[in-house]
Formats: structure tokens, C-alpha cells, sequence
């Protein structure tokens, strides 16, 4: 790393005022302050100074999102297997969906960076980490089939509308990589409609060989859910890519089919835990989110006049991108509400209205991306209410006090 350093160093001046390079100092002072931490200090003004900056910030995210994308590679890996026959073992399945997943990473990171270190160089100004967590999340929110160019448009079209003309990163309204998966729902709603999961099972690795199918295109359990005729209340029952049942604990791991990071509510626990032991996100907005979805749900199941209605609360939590959304985009600190009262308000309307969305609109089973979209707009709302209410309250107070 000091051999790094001195290299930098180095070639420093070449990008500075005045170098023949100064036309890339935005890129090579962003590659710079990602590899190694800024010795620059304030010398006036009034400053607080912390460990803790935007880079760091956004690495522990990405750390955290590590469990749900290594899990969510390996069932890719497993999905192609189950649905073909084969088991080649852990390592095989897990490289057959690491070589599946990379591209889509790749594409991701090309398009969303190379979009901001332009604008940056553009207006002068240094490279922002926020895209860090945006490029990973994006591909963990798209069925595994979603061709590399979609995701490279609908990444430029977040990153450029959602996100640079607001001023860049913490200006945002929209979380960019939900506008990104909104972009592919309705420009591409063939390939996004939510409820159908294409499995890999062409062999295109060279991975189970002799046993080879052209495609199979499976309805994850909330798409079944979504289509199941109201005669099948009380005895409906998901099932996988072979037709066994999806269990609660199915569910629960992960093993089903799915958008890339979503399935496992286990793994999410652990980036859930990571975020939390760190200060990262809110628990106020991510305990609010889950109490919103199961309050919403137990209503419905009182009512119960179709089978997304009948769904148990449990079930609701862990299918589809509930628990993903609740822990890595309702508690999103740019988009979401910032007062402490107003997180908990937050969180629940978001939790609420995921579940509405998912029993009320079969055309749209999965129905966390608009909830948190939804209440992306609102967010602010909620905290200027918060805020002239505590102010309200106070001035009552010294009235009283006189």
C-alpha cells in the first residue's frame, strides 16, 4: 500500500490546477479518497469532526448487503439446478450463479460511475460514494434473466433523473435503484411484471452438461399467490420450480425462486444486524416497516375474500423484497424520514402500504418498490408535521408556564 501511495503521489500534479491532466482531477481525486483516507484537515470555521464519513458509511452497506448476494448467487446456482435435475455440489452451484450475477454488477457499476465521474468533472466538484451501495443494490433487485442492457439503461436513466438533477448524492428524493427497478417494470413490463422469476437452466457455464433445457419460466410464490382463484382459500400452497410445496422455512432461507437478493430473509437479518450494530440505519423505520406489514396483513386476513388477503402475516414478511426493502431502502437516510417520530410514522405507512398494494392489485404482487417510492414523496411531509407539532407542543407549553 505505501508503494500505492507514493505512486499517487507522484502523479499527483499531473492532475492539479495547471497540469496537463487537471482536466481528470474530479477521477483521480475520487480514485484517490477510495483507496486511501484524506490527509487534508479544516483550517477555520466551526467543524465536527468524526470518524465516520460518506465512504465509510457506504462500505458498511455494501458489507452488510454481502450476505444476501453471496446467498443470492448461490440459489441462482441452485434454481438452474433443481429445475434440470443436476447437483454438482456447493462449489459449482455457487460459481454457476456468481458467473450469472457478475455481469449484471459489472454493468451496473460501469454505467452508474461512469455517469458520475462525467458530471462531476463536468461541474468541478469531487466524486460522491454514494453510488457504492446504489451499484450493488441495483442488481440484487432484478430477476436473474433481465438482459445486461436494460439494466444499463434504466441505471442511467435513475442516476441521471433521480439523482443527478437533484443536485447528486443526499439531494435525492427517490432511492436511485428503486426508480431504476421502476424504470424496468413499466418500460419493460414483459420482462418485470413482478410475479414471474425466469430460472436459468441453459448451460451456458459448461455446468451440467447432458442436461440441458432452453428455459423454464416460474412464477415465484407471490405471483401464484397473486392468480390463485378465491375457491382456494384456506388450501393454496406456492410451490417451487418442481412443484413442492414453499414452506414458511423455504421462505425463510431462501431457496425459492426470486429477484437475486430478496429471497433470503436470513441472510437480510444478518445485513439487518450489521447495520444496526453500527448506527447505520434506523430501527426505529425498520421495526416500524414490519409491524406496518403484519398490522396491514392481520386485516386482510380478517377479511380474506382472496388468497393474497388470506396470506399470514409471517408469510407476508418474508416473501418477496418485504424484509429486503424494510432493511436496505425504507431506511435509506437521503430519501426517508429524518425526525424521530416521523420514522416510525414512516415505516409503518411503508410496511401498510406494501401489503395493500400486494392484496388489492394482482397485477402487481410484489408491492414494496412502490410503497417506498410512495412514501419517498411523502417523507418530507411527514417531517415538516413532526416538526410544527413539536413546536406547537412547546409553545403551549410556556403559554401554560406564563
Amino acid at each position: 500500500m505505501k508503494a500505492l501511495r507514493n505512486y499517487l503521489d507522484k502523479i499527483k500534479p499531473n492532475f492539479e490546477e495547471g497540469g496537463k491532466l487537471a482536466m481528470f482531477r474530479s477521477v483521480f481525486d475520487g480514485f484517490e479518497t477510495f483507496l486511501f483516507v484524506p490527509n487534508t484537515t479544516s483550517k477555520s470555521g466551526v467543524h465536527i469532526h468524526d470518524s465516520i464519513d460518506s465512504k465509510r458509511t457506504m462500505i458498511v452497506v455494501v458489507i452488510a448487503l454481502l450476505p444476501a448476494l453471496l446467498f443470492g448467487m448461490y440459489n441462482v446456482g441452485y434454481q438452474h439446478n433443481l429445475a434440470i435435475g443436476a447437483d454438482p455440489g456447493f462449489c459449482m452451484t455457487f460459481i454457476y450463479g456468481f458467473l450469472a450475477v457478475l455481469p449484471k454488477i459489472i454493468v451496473s457499476y460501469v454505467v452508474g460511475l461512469g455517469i458520475e465521474f462525467m458530471v462531476a468533472q463536468w461541474k468541478k466538484e469531487e466524486i460522491q460514494e454514494g453510488f457504492l451501495v446504489s451499484g450493488i443494490l441495483i442488481p440484487m433487485i432484478v430477476p436473474v434473466d433481465t438482459p445486461l442492457w436494460m439494466i444499463a439503461v434504466a441505471t442511467a436513466f435513475a442516476v441521471v433523473f433521480a439523482k443527478e438533477v437533484f443536485g447528486g448524492t443526499g439531494y435525492n428524493v427517490f432511492n436511485v435503484a428503486l426508480v431504476t427497478r421502476a424504470f424496468l417494470f413499466f418500460a419493460y413490463p414483459a420482462a418485470m411484471s413482478g410475479d414471474q422469476v425466469w430460472v436459468r437452466t441453459a448451460d451456458t457455464f459448461g455446468i451440467g452438461a447432458g442436461q440441458v433445457v432452453d428455459g423454464f419460466s416460474g412464477a415465484t410464490p407471490l405471483g401464484q399467490i397473486a392468480v390463485a382463484s378465491k375457491d382456494m382459500i384456506g388450501s393454496f400452497q406456492a410451490v417451487d420450480v418442481l412443484g413442492q410445496p414453499v414452506t414458511t422455512m423455504d421462505a425463510f432461507l431462501g431457496l425459492i425462486p426470486g429477484s437475486i437478493g430478496e429471497t433470503s430473509v436470513l441472510a437480510i437479518l444478518i445485513g439487518a444486524v450489521i447495520l444496526l450494530f453500527t448506527g447505520i440505519a434506523s430501527w426505529k423505520t425498520m421495526i416500524s416497516v414490519f409491524v406496518g406489514g403484519a398490522f396491514m396483513a392481520a386485516i386482510f386476513n380478517m377479511i380474506g375474500s382472496t388468497v393474497a388477503m388470506a396470506v399470514s402475516p409471517l408469510d407476508h414478511l418474508f416473501l418477496g423484497g418485504f424484509a429486503f426493502g424494510a432493511v436496505f431502502m425504507a431506511t435509506d437516510p437521503v430519501t426517508s424520514a429524518r425526525t424521530e417520530t416521523g420514522k416510525y410514522i414512516y415505516g409503518f405507512l411503508v410496511g401498510a402500504m406494501a401489503i395493500i398494494i400486494r392484496a388489492l392489485n394482482p397485477g402487481y404482487p410484489e408491492g414494496m418498490m412502490l410503497a417506498i417510492l410512495l412514501m419517498n414523496v411523502f417523507a418530507p411531509l411527514i417531517d415538516y408535521y413532526v416538526v410544527e407539532s413539536n413546536i406547537t407542543r412547546r409553545l403551549s407549553r410556556v403559554k401554560l408556564n406564563k
